[in-house]
């Protein structure tokens, strides 16, 4: 499973510019469903019948997209101004490398001549030097979207990278496609575009497919820290179960469903509330009449910077946790 994490890790896809990263995940899944389609929106939407007549309509929702930042002006010296795409913390973009969809490579940096520089750089103050001497020799324009750049790094049991949020969970649900050899359920596999910049993606995939549970699968936070913040999730300890986000309350049917299924299998697992942030599993909450959701989230520190870091004793507990509950009948 670690070459395909470090593939999808590694490829290029922030919001909205999701192409890139699509393309691979279907190549990766192309003989495993009983078809593939893209949805109007970009949602890459894989779905397993397996003569599927008693069971539920299952959505598993995964978002590809990746935060990023997209260039709002080159100056005639040729750097690049720039705007964050999704939730980007100033100050981990200080010396960080990006690439661009056309393959350019970029250094984040600071203006030197600051009003106070004992605080957080403003956007207005941060700029891309992709080595051009002038604008017109500039690799980018207005409205090119760049990610991070950064490799995986593979230290023992822990996994660190960029975009592991939430390619972690594309991982997921691709292992999970490929190891699901029998479900009485018809089952769709939604890698979804543009969670990080509102969850818009996962309504409108939820809404067309019309399903009877909805599962999110997404990073959290942990808070194992030192002086971190003050919650119960901790790497190493299991997937967590979701029971409130800044955005949703997982419903209780969906909740109990993954305990006792993750107690059957002897999985370890956590619960999880997040005081800030949510996943895919909100906008499938309110899709069409309402949708039983909830949300299986793999712990992961340092979200949202160019050095993520998960456990892989997690992320294969979570794969075996969602065959537990596909392969098996589901009451709520």
């Amino acid at each position: 499973m670690k070459p395909l994490i470090k593939k999808l890790v590694e490829a290029y896809g922030p919001s909205g510019s999701e192409d890139q990263v699509r393309d691979l995940i279907r190549q990766e899944i192309r003989n495993l469903p009983d078809y593939i389609s893209v949805d109007p929106l970009g949602n890459l939407i894989a779905v397993v019948k397996q003569g599927a007549r008693t069971g539920k309509k299952v959505l598993l929702s995964a978002h590809m997209d990746e935060i990023g930042f997209i260039v709002s002006h080159v100056d005639e010296q040729g750097f690049a101004r720039f705007q964050p795409l999704g939730g980007v913390n100033p100050l981990a973009c200080l010396g960080a490398r990006v690439r661009f969809a056309n393959g350019a490579l970029g250094v984040i940096h600071v203006d030197v001549r600051r009003d106070d520089p004992g605080k957080p750089p403003a956007w207005s103050e941060l700029f891309i030097d992709t080595g051009a001497l002038s604008r017109a020799a500039s690799p980018v324009q207005v409205g090119a979207a760049a990610g991070w750049e950064r490799g995986l790094v593979d230290v023992g049991s822990r996994l660190v990278a960029k975009s592991l949020d939430n390619r972690i969970s594309v991982a997921i649900l691709i292992e999970t496609l490929r190891r699901l050899k029998r479900s009485p359920h018809e089952v769709a596999f939604v890698f979804s575009v543009q969670e990080e910049v509102g969850v818009r993606g996962a309504g409108p995939a939820a809404y067309g497919l019309a399903a009877d549970l909805g599962l999110a699968v997404d990073v959290t936070a942990t808070g194992d820290t030192p002086n971190g913040r003050r919650m119960e999730v901790r790497l190493g300890a299991g997937p967590a179960i979701k029971v409130r986000d800044a955005r949703m309350l997982a419903d209780p049917r969906v909740k109990t469903l993954l305990v006792e299924r993750a107690q059957a299998a002897g999985v370890p697992s956590q619960l999880e509330i997040l005081e800030g942030g949510s996943t895919d599993a909100a906008a499938i909450q309110v899709a069409g009449a309402g949708v039983p959701a909830g949300a299986l989230s793999i712990p992961c520190r340092y979200i949202h910077t160019p050095s993520e870091m998960v456990d892989f004793g997690d992320v294969q507990a979570a794969v075996t946790l969602l065959l537990e509950v596909l392969q098996k009948p589901i009451e709520l």
